[in-house]
C-alpha cells in the first residue's frame, strides 16, 4: 500500500515525504515511510498540511512520541502554514504495507 497524496504542489509533497523518510520507529531500522505507516499526506491551498498515519500497533511503545516527533519536523518545513499528525488503526498495519526497500532491509524478500 502506498500513501495517498493530496496536493497541487508536487514539490512541496515531495519535501514532506524526504522529511518523513527522517523518521524512524526506533525498534526498526527502516523509516516510517518505506514502513507503510503514513496512509495519507493533504496540503491544502493555503499549505495547511494534514497527515494521517498509524504505527505497527496500537500498543506499539512509541505511540506517544512518534505522531508528535513526525508533527513537529513537519511544522519546521518552508512554506507550510500548518502540519497535523492525525494517528489512526484503520485500516490496522499490516506487514503487506512495506515498500519493497524496507522488506529486503527486514529479511522479509
Amino acid at each position: 500500500m502506498s500513501a495517498i497524496i493530496i496536493s497541487e504542489n508536487a514539490a512541496l509533497a515531495q519535501t514532506v515525504i524526504d522529511i518523513i523518510k527522517t523518521c524512524y520507529d526506533p525498534e526498526i531500522p527502516v523509516d516510517i515511510w518505506e514502513l507503510g505507516l503514513i496512509y495519507e499526506i493533504k496540503i491544502d491551498e493555503q499549505n495547511n498540511l494534514s497527515v494521517k498515519m498509524t504505527l505497527t500497533s496500537p500498543s506499539c511503545p512509541v505511540a506517544e512520541s512518534l505522531p508528535p516527533e513526525v508533527e513537529q519536523k513537519l511544522k519546521k518545513i518552508s512554506g507550510i502554514a500548518s502540519a497535523k499528525v492525525i494517528l489512526t488503526f484503520n485500516p490496522p498495519w499490516t506487514k503487506d504495507m512495506m515498500s519493497e526497500v524496507a522488506q529486503v532491509e527486514l529479511g522479509f524478500m
